[in-house]
């Protein structure tokens, strides 16, 4: 069941927080929503699964592009285990959420019990972000949920013995059918944010990855993934020995979350969390 909390700006947000024991907060993709992780969902131990659409995103409130930054999200997440009561939560971050778990690391490290990455890390290859500019911010060309899940597999290099069902279900999560087409589910205008947050020189993400010493830490990685390399997946294991690490064959960016691959992970790092 979804609900809503008002962030300290005013802005309304929405939120499901279901079961019990130790708190799980999900932050989905740059333009996704909490169904981001409905595959994983029913592949989970017992513990309060908290998920949340950002701003801007699913069934949020639009509050412009000036809004739809990391920072802005890392305090609406801050915004939501306050309303909800809780102290500390486990993070589970897929790539934009990634990023948003490192600088909670950062700003907020007393909250964390834990961070998982899902094929996100501290550098940022730009193949990947080139691809997503081309889509993000524009409705597909596919008219009907059918059709855009048989143009998926053409459109999403690197993934291979993916089920058709899987991509209908990756069609119909991610847009909306219309009597004109199908519409994305966020506010256009995370494509200018988005932009405008990539203007310009990397800025060094390295001391947020580095900020995360001492808390459980888990990365699964698409094998093909054109978003993070092998080579930063390879310091980051260099620099965290005790990295929790997986990577998933035949999948790029990013991983569905119930492979096989990626369950061990993050099974491990929970019961990492929970020691």
């Amino acid at each position: 069941m979804t609900h809503t909390f008002t962030a300290p700006d005013g802005a309304r947000l929405a939120y499901s927080d279901e079961g019990a024991g130790l708190p799980l907060l999900c932050l989905p993709g740059l333009t996704r929503t909490m169904a981001d992780f409905d595959y994983l969902r029913p592949h989970l131990p017992p513990l309060r699964l908290i998920r949340m659409d950002y701003r801007g995103r699913g069934q949020s409130q639009w509050t412009g592009a000036a809004t739809y930054t990391v920072p802005q999200e890392a305090q609406d997440a801050l915004a939501l285990l306050d309303h909800l009561g809780v102290d500390r939560a486990a993070i589970l971050g897929t790539s934009r959420g990634g990023l948003i778990a490192l600088l909670l690391a950062a700003i907020a490290k007393p909250r964390l019990i834990g961070i998982a990455l899902n094929d996100i890390g501290p550098e940022i290859h730009r193949p990947g972000l080139t691809r997503i500019f081309d889509y993000v911010g524009r409705n597909p060309a596919a008219k009907t949920h059918q059709a855009l899940a048989a143009a998926l597999p053409g459109a999403m290099p690197g993934f291979a013995n993916v089920p058709p069902e899987r991509w209908l279900a990756e069609a119909r999560l991610h847009t909306t059918a219309t009597g004109t087409g199908l519409k994305i589910t966020y506010d256009p205008a995370l494509r200018d944010a988005f932009l405008a947050a990539f203007d310009g020189p990397p800025a060094d993400l390295w001391p947020l990855f580095d900020a995360c010493a001492g808390l459980p830490l888990a990365l699964i990685r698409g094998a093909n993934s054109d978003l993070l390399t092998a080579e930063t997946a390879q310091e980051m294991r260099r620099r965290r020995p005790d990295l929790i690490f997986a990577e998933v064959p035949d999948r790029a960016h990013i991983p569905f979350l119930d492979e096989a691959e990626s369950l061990a992970a993050l099974h491990a790092f929970l019961k990492a969390c929970r020691a």
